[in-house]
């Protein structure tokens, strides 16, 4: 896997040095999907926390629930050592470390990061979302047939919101399962449920942000691993979505040198 450079959209300061800190309830870093690429966090505080995931000087930031409820987060930065931290806001966007793990990621095939359920594309097999995966490609035989069947599905069924980007928190993260029932959504919820589905199926998918040729501002999309062609292909749902319902003509297939990638999950 490419080493992905990334640029960090959310500067924190942060106090104190990166040791763990008395507090009400005890920090978990659990390793133990580590062999999945995801480790799973949880932490109780009263205040907001940041996860910080970082590898050979390069950071993801995240934020974590603070209710104590385990989330999981990706490590797609490749095989090696990464350190994973939690952190505790103290005032205005000034940060404390609560906790830094150490871990060693040796998967046999770096790929299997993007097949996991993780915080921005949250799926299990109960969710509706996935039993319409199941629905829409049972039959099916080659992976090519099940990602034209979750594209066709989603394009014609997920309208863009215009009202919601305005009203977002700005620690957001997508609901597959509402996207499907209200049938409509931003360019982060079109991503994050084509990636849920397909990673159902045991397709690989990255979740994509960043800029694009074909779409004003920041951006989501996706790149879905191709098993017969042994390699990764950019797709657009979202902006597809859109051009389907101004009856113009759109490809499944977008040239990835129209999209300028700034993080991948």
């Amino acid at each position: 896997m490419k080493k992905l450079l990334v640029s960090v959209l959310i500067i924190i300061s942060m106090i104190a040095s990166p040791m763990a800190i008395a507090a009400s309830s005890a920090p978990l870093v659990d390793t133990a999907k580590l062999e999945d690429g995801i480790v799973t966090l949880s932490y109780s505080a009263d205040a907001r926390l940041k996860v910080i995931v970082e590898k050979d000087g390069q950071q993801m930031i995240y934020d974590l629930r603070n209710d104590g409820k385990a989330e999981s987060f990706p490590l797609q930065m490749g095989n090696g050592s990464y350190n994973i931290s939690i952190l505790e806001n103290v005032i205005d966007k000034k940060y404390k470390y609560i906790t830094t793990k150490q871990v060693e990621l040796e998967l046999d095939d770096e790929k299997k990061v993007f097949l996991t359920s993780i915080q921005n594309i949250y799926w299990n097999d109960s969710m509706d979302a996935i039993a319409k995966a199941d629905e829409i490609t049972k039959g099916l035989k080659s992976d090519n047939a099940k990602i034209k069947a979750v594209y066709d599905y989603i394009i014609n069924n997920v309208d863009y919101d215009y009202s919601k980007i305005s009203t977002l928190p700005s620690n957001y993260v997508p609901n597959i399962d509402n996207t499907i029932a209200s049938g409509k959504g931003i360019c982060y919820d079109y991503s994050s449920l084509f990636a849920a589905m397909l990673r159902s199926r045991g397709i690989p998918v990255k979740l994509v942000k960043g800029y694009s040729k074909n779409v004003n501002g920041y951006h989501a999309w996706n790149e879905v691993y191709d098993s017969e062609a042994g390699k990764w292909i950019t797709l657009d749902t979202t902006y597809d979505a859109e051009l389907k319902a101004a009856g113009r003509a759109y490809s499944m297939i977008k040239e990835t040198a129209h999209y300028s990638k700034v993080f991948e999950y």
